[in-house]
């Protein structure tokens, strides 16, 4: 304990004191520790994870912060898939269900893997809101929509993971690492129902996934897919609006920079 020339505590006694017991309690070795495990926790969600990336804000040119204020960056991280392959093996099929070409970015890039991955972590992952009891029978019926007991969630980690082993099966080798043509061999066999899938048909899954990586290439970014709202430039959509008052009545095409629901309802808050 440090004291002044008159015997009085210092007014930087807490400070001492507190590092002192920092030290002789091990607080300080367990604070190291504990900063390595996080270290590497966090460099395992983001530093390893190839399809983690920072993006900015969709505000169609506004910053987050108001006018001339700076854009605040938005990390996407996954909350439902827990495994990076899972989620890689679902990177690469969405990007071979819409691929970049010469019109604008591909599934990836525009963020679906995380759209994805965004629904199935909420009510619609679960099934939150549909008619649940059976009977389930997948494979009874071509006309009556799907009959599996398993929810959307269930659907997608079974089906990527028997994606996975399918490549493996077929083409010794990982679903990531197969040439886009032969990634494209894979998942026609699912389409057509030539794969064997426990709990629900191949075509079945396909269809969900093909559908979902549509949503999120074309649906309002709020929902994380759709990154800068890329995909509605290059069907030249305009996004939501509150009225047409001003076009409506034009004769020639008008061409109006997209907006997100983000434009109006952000709220600035």
């Amino acid at each position: 304990m440090v004291k002044d020339g008159s015997g009085n505590n210092s007014k930087d006694e807490k400070v001492f004191s507190r590092r002192d017991f920092l030290k002789t309690t091990g607080v300080a070795a367990g604070g190291i520790a504990g900063g390595a495990l996080l270290g590497g926790l966090t460099g395992f969600q983001f530093g390893s994870d190839q399809q983690s990336e920072t993006a900015e804000t969709d505000t169609g040119g506004e910053t987050a912060g108001g006018e001339g204020g700076a854009e605040a960056p938005e990390v996407a991280a996954r909350t439902f898939f827990s495994r990076q392959e899972d989620f890689a093996a679902l990177a690469a099929a969405t990007e071979r269900i819409y691929p970049e070409d010469d019109n604008g970015p591909g599934a990836i890039e525009l963020g679906v893997p995380y759209f994805i991955d965004k629904q199935l972590y909420g009510t619609w992952g679960t099934n939150g809101t549909d008619y649940r009891m059976g009977p389930f029978q997948p494979m009874a019926s071509d006309t009556h929509g799907r009959q599996e007991k398993l929810n959307r969630g269930e659907m997608f980690i079974l089906g990527i993971r028997r994606l996975r082993e399918y490549a493996v099966e077929e083409h010794d080798e990982e679903f990531v690492k197969l040439e886009p043509d032969v990634q494209d061999e894979v998942l026609k066999a699912f389409e057509s129902g030539d794969v064997d899938v426990p709990g629900m048909r191949a075509e079945s899954f396909f269809s969900l996934l093909r559908n979902t990586t549509i949503e999120g290439v074309y649906a309002d970014p709020v929902y994380g897919g759709n990154k800068n709202m890329d995909g509605w430039k290059m069907i030249q959509y305009p996004g939501p609006r509150m009225g047409w008052m001003d076009q409506i009545t034009s004769e020639e095409f008008v061409e109006m920079e997209p907006e997100s629901l983000r434009a109006y309802q952000g709220g600035g808050i």
